[in-house]
């Protein structure tokens, strides 16, 4: 089990290198955009540019590195010539900055020549705070009506439960906030229309928690029932359950101690891998709310190319993506003592 513990997480490290790589290399084969202003402010864009190791400046002009980004003559009469860096050579500045000062670069557009990952820090608690209570609510709630589903089978209340999570289940989180928000803010008035402010009042701050939670809670809810009901199913209709009963069991009493321990197996690592992709979040929902965590940091970024920032926040939902698949692998070994991964035979 160790062995293939350290196997796993350096798989997961070697996956995130490639596709940090790729990802480097393809952005930057995208337009570079000065930064907006006059001469005076250009001039001092680029100049912080060359000394980060993005762009190269030149007193003539150089035809192997193609068209000049910018051509600035300054007070003096002397004209400066600005070239795009080759992305190989970018490449090697931004890992060494990564492995030698944990430096992830500044940004461009988002917020101006702030580290990227002073960014992401100061909005990972706010991500956090909103997936939370979603994965409090969703966990017991969906896997309550999962058991109440598999012990009604194929009865009224089965097929109530499991049309309305169908139903549910195909709505995207994104158009579940947006009918929240048409029918809860601007219908009804009962919950703000967008995240509080920080200088709102705690009320406030607290209603404003109901809608994101609501609309990702909708989805994992569905999701844990349709799991937690087939899963126990299936182990009520198996032969050592059938064998326990004619042993003297009760069904109560059979699906306590035999049926649930079984079927929670598989259960239980999903939702320990949940709680631990919580940064993940919902990009698209905190840009529709205006929550200001890291997935309304990410849409912004793509939308202002600000690509140092967009890298720090690709790595960080890199990482918790395939640390979150490791961890979910190794939670079966634990959970259940009968399988161990990587084990000789």
């Amino acid at each position: 089990m160790v062995k293939y513990t350290i196997q796993r997480i350096l798989l997961a490290f070697v996956t995130a290198a490639i596709i940090l790589t790729l990802t480097f290399l393809l952005m930057k084969q995208l337009p570079f955009y000065p930064a907006a202003g006059n001469d005076e402010a250009k001039a001092a864009f680029f100049a912080d540019q060359v000394g980060i190791g993005n762009v190269l400046e030149f007193a003539l002009p150089q035809a192997k590195y193609g068209d000049p980004l910018w051509t600035y003559t300054d007070k003096t009469g002397h004209t400066h010539y600005y070239y795009l860096k080759p992305a190989i050579d970018q490449f090697v500045i931004w890992v060494k900055g990564i492995f030698t000062e944990f430096n992830w670069g500044r940004s461009l557009y988002v917020f101006p020549n702030v580290d990227a990952m002073v960014l992401i820090r100061s909005r990972i608690g706010t991500t956090i705070m909103v997936n939370l209570p979603a994965v409090i609510i969703s966990v017991p709630a969906g896997i309550g009506l999962g058991v109440w589903a598999a012990l009604k089978k194929n009865k009224l209340t089965d097929h109530i439960i499991s049309t309305v999570i169908m139903i549910f289940i195909s709505v995207p989180s994104f158009i579940m906030i947006t009918l929240l928000l048409y029918t809860l803010s601007f219908n009804l008035g009962w919950l703000p229309a967008t995240w509080p402010s920080e200088s709102a009042s705690l009320e406030m701050r607290i209603r404003g928690f109901i809608l994101p939670t609501l609309a990702l809670s909708f989805g994992s809810i569905c999701g844990y029932c349709r799991f937690t009901r087939a899963e126990l199913t299936e182990v009520m209709s198996s032969d050592f359950l059938l064998l326990a009963r004619t042993k003297g069991l009760t069904r109560a009493q059979s699906i306590t101690r035999h049926a649930m321990r079984n079927a929670m197996v598989p259960i239980l690592p999903s939702i320990l891998a949940e709680i631990v992709g919580l940064l993940g979040g919902s990009m698209i929902l905190e840009e529709l709310y205006g929550v200001p965590g890291v997935g309304k940091l990410y849409v912004t970024a793509i939308s202002l190319q600000d690509y140092n920032v967009l890298m720090a926040d690709m790595a960080l939902y890199t990482l918790i993506g395939l640390l979150s698949g490791v961890f979910l692998d190794l939670s079966y070994g634990f959970i259940d003592p009968r399988i161990r991964m990587g084990a000789k035979k």
